[in-house]
């Protein structure tokens, strides 16, 4: 198993959360799967920045990202140097990560608000 600790976010995590998750699933995938709406306007295809999330701890753990990815994190709202966008990021066996969701985002048609 592995570990995802999310750092709290006014609107989707207020609380933050720890989460024990299989590994081999995107951080995409998994917030979701726990009921952290994390957005993903392009449904997961690496089409848009929606999903961005910010690596605190643990970014080593993560397979490189690809060019497409790099390239459309260019665009991200607050870009860190441990940025990837969750869709894409693959949680490791045994990861141990500490994940910040950014507090805006790119997107300006929001489903729900």
């Amino acid at each position: 198993m592995s570990q995802i600790v999310v750092l709290p976010h006014v609107e989707l995590c207020p609380e933050g959360a720890v989460l024990e998750v299989q590994p081999g699933k995107s951080i995409c995938d998994t917030l979701l799967e726990n009921g952290i709406e994390i957005e993903h306007a392009c449904e997961k295809s690496c089409a848009c920045t929606t999903c961005h999330v910010v690596v605190r701890e643990g970014f080593d753990t993560l397979e490189p990202a690809e060019d497409d990815e790099e390239d459309l994190l260019d665009r991200a709202w607050g870009l860190e140097p441990t940025s990837r966008l969750s869709c894409q990021a693959i949680v490791p066996e045994d990861a141990e990560l500490v994940i910040e969701i950014p507090k805006y985002s790119i997107n300006h048609a929001k489903e729900n608000h």
